[in-house]
């Protein structure tokens, strides 16, 4: 058992340093017939060009609290909006049991304000128009396709 262990080691490692510092390149011939090449790695120190990488998405908490009587029967209502940072975002809300997805869309010009929809699979939808204070807080309302209305915070706790 060790020996073959021992074996399994040693071929995977000269395999391994028998391929460092080059790849195999399919390249296809005149004739359509594929032929495997050799490419070698840019030489040690050679700089790698930077990837171009904007701000990472964040997930904020979403907070609903009820804003009339409709509203009052459900009491508060969570969920989450994940701010892509490119002006759209991805919202997430449990309601009376039906998850309601839909995105978040920065208004024409308006650097923090925006709209949000949502809507389940039976039916149920909501819209809603927040301001940010920051990428990552801010308020709102939503109104729900049932006649409730709440009062929206995003971010912070």
């Amino acid at each position: 058992m060790r020996v073959d262990r021992t074996l399994v080691t040693l071929a995977v490692t000269a395999a391994t340093f028998a391929l460092t510092g080059c790849y195999v390149v399919p390249m296809q011939a005149a004739d359509g017939t594929v032929q495997y090449q050799h490419y070698p790695l840019p030489p040690v120190g050679t700089p790698v060009p930077p990837q171009a990488t904007g701000p990472a998405a964040a997930t904020l908490n979403v907070r609903l609290y009820p804003a009339n009587e409709m509203a009052t029967q459900t009491g508060i209502v969570s969920g989450t909006v994940t701010n892509m940072m490119t002006g759209k975002g991805r919202f997430l809300v449990n309601y009376l049991g039906e998850v309601l997805t839909g995105e978040a869309t920065r208004v024409s010009n308006e650097e923090k304000r925006g709209v949000a929809s949502a809507f389940s699979p039976k039916g149920m939808f909501m819209s809603c128009e927040y301001q940010m204070n920051t990428p990552f807080q801010g308020a709102g309302s939503c109104s729900f396709s049932n006649g409730a209305k709440y009062q929206m915070h995003i971010g912070g706790n």
